[in-house]
């Protein structure tokens, strides 16, 4: 796994950042490290601590403990200089229903003490630009689909140059359709050189998009690097294809192989450090009929499984 190595090059850089409610530990000492111009997925299940960690990246929750800095800059002293350059979105948008897209950022800009009014309409329109909604930027927002809402709420943490985007559960309850909108647009926007930190519980739409990945489980992070280097950590898989997969588990059982599972044709297995070619010699000399061999990496839902102890969704 990755170690956070040099500050300066990190978007987003923690050491034992620990969030306490009463007796309960919600987040528990964790270093995050993500570097600039990566799309981080932050994954773990539901209730495992990702949205406390944002809000305590972002300013909203004082940590109880640790210390955090974005962007190279150190929290609290340096949120002047760093939030500026932060857009996020956190726990869905919130827009006037009966105000167009275009309004509704209208407003929003207006609020901002360091947005110039003189320039607001090239902003919108860039804005607007950038997640595909400028055809649509006169129709209501209640006539809007949930993925042009989402795109709507990235347009607005868009609004002012960003360095660094802060995404909490950004295709939560969209449909297949505003999933991939989402998904596209987060892609784009790493392509413009834009740090992404996306937290989902959406295994599928994180592997797709994601560079470097960081798991947490029950207020820890318990796996974190590239996306190599997380589904390196697994344990390896042997899978035998075969006529007698019940004769073919024996052996494998026999040779000390774990978790090993029998379906129609086939068996797997974790072999540890057990050579491959020891596992086919013994199935050869039991009398097992094996048509096809493979050693493979964990997939990354087996691994997250075994991280976490819990199911992710996949469906993205």
């Amino acid at each position: 796994m990755s170690s956070t190595g040099d500050a300066s090059g990190l978007a987003v850089h923690t050491e034992g950042l620990t969030k306490r409610f009463g007796q309960q530990v919600a987040v528990d000492a964790i270093g995050m490290a993500v570097p600039r111009g990566a799309v981080y997925g932050f994954l773990g299940p539901n209730g495992s601590g990702k949205t406390t960690t944002i809000r305590m990246l972002l300013g909203l929750v004082e940590p109880s403990s640790g210390s955090r800095s974005l962007l190279g800059l150190p929290l609290p002293s340096g949120a002047g200089q760093a939030l500026p350059r932060v857009g996020s979105l956190v726990e869905g948008p919130a827009f006037h229903p009966y105000l167009s897209g275009r309004s509704n950022l209208a407003r929003l800009d207006a609020a901002d003490p360091l947005a110039d009014p003189r320039t607001a309409a090239g902003r919108i329109d860039a804005a607007l630009d950038r997640v595909g909604l400028r055809a649509a930027a006169k129709k209501r927002y209640r006539a809007y689909s949930l993925g042009m809402r989402q795109r709507l709420a990235i347009a607005a943490a868009l609004l002012a140059p960003r360095d660094l985007l802060v995404l909490d559960e950004p295709t939560n309850g969209l449909d297949p359709q505003g999933t991939r909108e989402v998904r596209s647009l987060i892609g784009s926007l790493a392509a413009e050189g834009i740090t992404v930190l996306v937290s989902s519980h959406l295994l599928a739409e994180v592997e797709q998009i994601c560079s470097h990945l960081g798991v947490m489980r029950e207020g820890r992070l318990v796996a974190q690097g590239t996306v190599a280097e997380v589904r390196g950590a697994g344990p390896m898989l042997v899978r035998v294809q075969t006529r007698q997969p019940e004769a073919a588990a024996a052996v494998l059982r026999e040779l000390g192989v774990t978790q090993v599972v029998t379906t129609v044709g086939e068996v797997h297995g974790t072999p540890g450090d057990l050579e491959p070619e020891k596992i086919v010699s013994a199935l050869v000399y039991a009398g097992v009929g094996v048509q096809g061999f493979t050693v493979a990496v964990t997939s990354l839902e087996d691994l997250f499984v075994s991280l976490t102890g819990e199911g992710f969704d996949v469906s993205g």
